[in-house]
């Protein structure tokens, strides 16, 4: 007897362990299969592959993609090529000083506004603290001090880029220190350092003037900024030099810190894993730019009313000079409104990238809502934004550990015992009739009806929760990726370049950037008052092919990426020099056959004909990014024998492919590739060019 219950029992152990292992192996394959499985690849085409992905994006594909050799994928995707010269040269180009290695005096900025105020305001700081031959300290953005619950591990200037990095690059430019010296620090606390509250757009002769005497007599000044730049874009001719300064701390000292470097590097890669190139699109679409422009007449629902309390409030402080109410068509029609997501989508389509080309939208969330992307996401299907390329540990990992909050508003039901006291009176007063019982008191919170909810009560804005002032914190993170993003993409698409005060915006800092790391990329900057005037025409028949029009549209895309250049210089630079940062942060490279990169440049903007000669040590470095000659105009003529409608997928071949929008307003008419053939033939006899 005893030996068989021992032999049971040996038996249920082994069974145990057997089980275990099973459960390990099976935790390793879920393990395995979370990381590699991905997609699975066929003759014809990438398929989608049916399993639980790390995060949600996974793209779809219908056809191959296009040779890199093609006309086709030169005109979408390849380098503008009369900008192939055009090399970035922010280094000193005349004699320039160190600075002195220690400085009693010290300029302590406070720095107000959203993430390209941000940036911008550094810049203009760095160039302040050279002018006057002051030491700087790190800025201290108030976006993030203000901010209760934020890791206690990145503050201020810390909690967007890398200190260390900013200090070490700018050490041959001015002297940088992380705090004041203790003997200034008690007269900080005690609000004894004389304070600046620097407008906008200041001139050098104020600082040399107004500041610097001050400076002297007090060995420290404090600036706040609040305006999103605390010096004017175009300086006097001998401060060319101060310009290359601001590009140097621009695009070499501001570097992201390392945690939101990595992740922004892990979303590039990802956009890329499926090896084609993508789009990167930022509408644009805020609620201080609509009400600054007037364009509530956009949105027929509650967002009209909030773009207009703000434009109220605008008037009121004398940001806005107008009246409340503006014809938005109007406004839309002058270019001064921000084109929707639904008509970026079909001009892109009108220009030729398809249906599943992959798109990444910046920018956070589109004021108006998810609704006002829903007909973006019908013409394309790979559309695509910083929460669908990540997990939510890896957006937490960004911001560190932080504390929980309880918000200023509690949403708490009255107490039961209240509510009880008040029936039991009511049982008990007076004979009938008796009126209805009161009504359970309800929690004065907006979260209920949403966000907008104040809207319906109140004619005055309720402040900020605890929670959202560390949201705004948190979108300074979301933007400093997206930016990385826009940067580094293929394409560029900027839906609006304004902010909420009508100076440059986000889209024009990554424009500026472009520019100036690889002017060949392309940027679409497109005429807003044309592509209006276009979408007028097909104002009836919006889904519907008309073969003039796409090639009209065609024709303004290929011209806007040089010629937009001249309105860029004309309009942005003279608000943001980031926006457009040449001539004085570039230079021409001769080309490898010995010819002059001054012959190419007769049909170029004059602000960027301007642009000196690179040194000859720039020589070998640029010459193999430099392709053989050819002729632009061949590039129209896309040798594409595919079928090819404006926004309605093939039919054909699998059979579970389906028309991408079968609710348009008429219908969707197949162009063949004879069509398509003398279409593109005419467009190259007329000399459309980029």
């Amino acid at each position: 007897m005893k030996g068989d219950t021992g032999g049971k029992m040996v038996m249920k152990s082994k069974l145990k362990w057997v089980g275990l292992v099973g459960l390990v192996l099976s935790a390793l394959s879920l393990f395995t299969h979370f990381l590699l499985a991905r997609y699975s690849y066929t003759d014809d085409a990438v398929t989608e592959y049916q399993a639980i992905t790390i995060f949600s994006w996974r793209p779809i594909f219908e056809s191959a993609d296009l040779s890199p050799t093609s006309k086709l994928h030169r005109r979408l995707w390849g380098p503008v090529r009369r900008l192939e010269s055009l090399q970035p040269h922010a280094k000193p180009r005349q004699n320039y000083a160190v600075p002195v290695s220690e400085s009693n005096r010290y300029i302590f900025v406070r720095i107000r506004g959203g993430f390209h105020e941000i940036r911008s305001s550094i810049c203009d700081a760095v160039v302040i603290a050279r002018l006057l031959n002051a030491t700087l300290v790190v800025p201290e953005i108030q976006s993030t001090t203000s901010s209760k619950g934020i890791s206690a591990q990145f503050k201020s200037f810390a909690y967007l880029y890398n200190e260390d990095h900013f200090m070490e690059a700018l050490a041959n430019d001015i002297t940088v220190v992380k705090t004041l010296p203790k003997s200034l620090k008690g007269a900080r606390r005690k609000k004894e350092i004389p304070s600046f509250k620097v407008v906008n757009s200041q001139s050098p002769y104020y600082y040399l003037h107004h500041v610097l005497p001050v400076l002297k007599r007090h060995s420290v000044v404090e600036l706040v900024v609040s305006d999103g730049g605390c010096l004017q874009a175009i300086l006097p001719p001998d401060l060319e030099e101060y310009q290359r300064l601001r590009c140097r701390v621009a695009f070499h000292a501001l570097s992201f810190r390392q945690e939101v470097q990595e992740l922004a590097t892990k979303i590039l890669h990802r956009l890329r894993a499926p090896g084609r190139p993508f789009i990167a699109y930022d509408p644009g679409m805020t609620r201080d730019a609509l009400a600054y422009y007037g364009c509530a007449e956009l949105f027929q629902d509650v967002h009209t009313e909030l773009i207009q309390h703000r434009r109220l409030w605008m008037i009121k402080r004398g940001i806005v000079q107008g009246n409340l109410t503006v014809d938005s068509n109007t406004q839309r029609l002058n270019g001064s409104c921000p084109l929707m997501p639904e008509e970026v989508g079909i001009i892109l389509r009108a220009y030729g990238y398809s249906w599943d080309t992959i798109i990444y939208i910046s920018g956070g969330e589109v004021f108006g809502g998810q609704k006002k992307l829903i007909p973006f996401h019908a013409i394309f299907e790979n559309v695509v934004d910083r929460t669908s390329l990540t997990t939510p540990w890896e957006l937490n990992k960004i911001y560190g550990r932080e504390t929980n909050l309880v918000d200023k508003y509690p949403k708490t039901p009255p107490s039961a015992e209240k509510e009880t006291t008040k029936h039991e009176s009511w049982k008990t007063a007076g004979q009938r009739p008796r009126p209805l019982p009161p009504p359970p008191a309800r929690p004065k919170s907006y979260n209920i009806e949403g966000w907008w909810g104040w809207v319906a009560e109140s004619d005055n804005e309720p402040e900020s929760t605890v929670i959202e002032l560390r949201t705004n914190a948190h979108k300074l993170l979301w933007e400093a990726i997206d930016y990385t993003v826009c940067v580094e993409a293929d394409v560029f698409v900027p839906g609006f370049d304004r902010d909420g005060k009508g100076r440059p915006s986000f889209a024009s800092l990554v424009m500026g950037h472009r520019l100036y790391q690889s002017a060949t990329a392309k940027s679409f900057m497109l005429d807003r008052k044309e592509i209006a005037k276009h979408m007028e025409e097909i104002n009836d028949h919006l889904y519907e092919f008309n073969q003039t029009w796409i090639k009209s549209v065609r024709s303004h895309l290929s011209k806007s990426l040089v010629d937009g250049l001249t309105e860029e210089s004309k309009v942005s630079k003279s608000l943001s020099f980031l926006s457009f940062p040449v001539p004085e942060c570039a230079c021409w490279i001769s080309k490898p056959n010995g010819a002059s990169s001054r012959a190419s440049t007769t049909q170029l903007p004059g602000a960027l004909k301007v642009a000196p000669s690179c040194p000859a040590w720039m020589g070998k470095d640029v010459i193999s990014h430099t392709g053989d000659e050819e002729n632009e105009d061949d590039l129209d003529d896309d040798d594409d024998s595919r079928p090819f409608s404006l926004f309605f997928r093939q039919i054909g071949g699998s059979g579970n492919r389906n028309t991408a929008s079968s609710g348009g307003r008429g219908g969707g008419e197949m162009m063949s590739s004879k069509e398509e053939t003398q279409m593109e033939d005419q467009e190259e006899m007329e000399g459309g060019d980029r």
